[in-house]
């Protein structure tokens, strides 16, 4: 009885504990969603809401320029760190061989580079060496560069037991390797590709420290925003940045239920 009293009280301490650990990480993104739709955005408790950021939103040129150039930024960079993760991880996987960890070490050493320093250092290897001004392009370029390892790593937990000799198979049975490739390799490993993409894309999106050097005077969602702590925050920013969390939001939530119906169509 003092056992199963003993063992109850833990599970719910447990519980209490990640309640608050989610509410603590959380609050803040329910902070901007009620400050964009109240009318007091400061202290916007209790709420009164108005919908008048997201209409001013709607004209503020500034915002929907930072937003366009770093929605561009992101996925050009998510497609190319997904492209060279998942190119690397099968080479790493499939023909490393001996040399396999050490491949993968090689190619999660950005990880390990604080995004101020690759961000400097892209900038004096632009500029000084090639004498680049600062572009779209080479602020997609490193951030490739910064996001590609956490693809490797996000693709390499999911082709590590992957079966190999699947893909031989289809292609003695007369399949040519693309489509060996489209019909028995992607749909074992679009839950990895899609996360790929998704984590990609919002590290790009959020990054300051490295596209701050390599963009110029180009606006983005990160460098208006630090901007704006100079002058104050205004409304249209936390409208805007509401709808960005919504989209990611949304983005999750779409893979969980893709990857659920999915287990549940092999299971049937």
């Amino acid at each position: 009885m003092r056992q199963h009293f003993s063992d109850t009280f833990i599970k719910w301490l447990l519980a209490a504990f990640l309640i608050v650990v989610f509410a603590f990480l959380y609050m803040p993104i329910v902070h901007i969603l009620f400050a964009s739709l109240s009318s007091r955005p400061n202290f916007p408790y209790p709420p009164e809401f108005n919908v008048a950021s997201y209409v001013r939103l709607s004209t503020n040129t500034v915002y929907q320029s930072a937003f366009f150039n770093s929605l561009i930024l992101a996925s050009c960079t998510a497609v190319l760190s997904t492209l060279l993760g998942f190119l690397a991880t099968i080479g790493v996987l499939r023909f490393g061989g001996r040399r396999a960890l050490f491949y993968a070490i090689f190619f999660a050493a950005p990880l390990f580079v604080a995004e101020i320093l690759l961000g400097i250092s892209s900038m004096a290897l632009y500029y000084l060496l090639f004498e680049l001004q600062g572009n779209m392009l080479a602020a997609i370029i490193a951030n490739t560069v910064h996001c590609f390892s956490f693809c490797f790593l996000i693709m390499a937990a999911m082709l590590y037991k992957y079966d190999w000799r699947m893909n031989e198979a289809a292609i003695v049975c007369g399949a040519s390797p693309f489509r060996s490739f489209i019909e028995v390799m992607l749909p074992m490993t679009w839950p990895g590709i899609m996360g790929s993409l998704i984590t990609a894309f919002v590290l790009s999106l959020n990054g300051l420290d490295v596209s701050f050097y390599l963009l110029g005077a180009t606006p983005t969602m990160p460098s208006v925003a630090w901007g704006a702590l100079r002058y104050g925050v205004k409304p249209e920013l936390y409208a805007l940045s509401s709808l960005i969390n919504l989209i990611i939001f949304a983005l999750v939530i779409g893979l969980l239920i893709s990857i659920r119906l999915k287990q549940r169509t092999g299971q049937g």
